[in-house]
């Protein structure tokens, strides 16, 4: 399992239309790649607005390229993201997933 990090930064009248965003656009199209296991979206507030994580899940590289392209740590950020933003990582972080515990119950 590779877990794929991406940061980006927005007002507090913003970020709020970017997590509707990410439920309503982003989600629905990562859960009809191959591979996709799962989506976060973190936030927190910070001196100047928010600070958004996004935390996405994958089965492995591979399918991170099926959504990337080529280059699985290049960031994908349409234009209608990027206008909410006030920052973003050109960049994400793939980390391979070594432990992971959930509490489901």
């Amino acid at each position: 399992m590779i877990a794929r990090i991406w940061r980006a930064a927005a007002t507090r009248d913003k970020a709020a239309m970017y997590q509707h965003h990410f439920a309503i656009e982003v989600v629905p199209r990562l859960k009809a790649i191959d591979g996709f296991s799962g989506a976060s979206l973190l936030r927190r507030e910070v001196k100047g607005g928010i600070e958004l994580l996004a935390l996405t899940l994958w089965q492995s590289l591979d399918s991170i390229r099926a959504f990337a392209g080529p280059d699985p740590e290049k960031a994908i950020v349409d234009p209608d993201a990027q206008a909410m933003l006030t920052d973003f990582d050109s960049t994400a972080a793939n980390y391979e997933v070594v432990v992971d515990i959930r509490d489901n119950g």
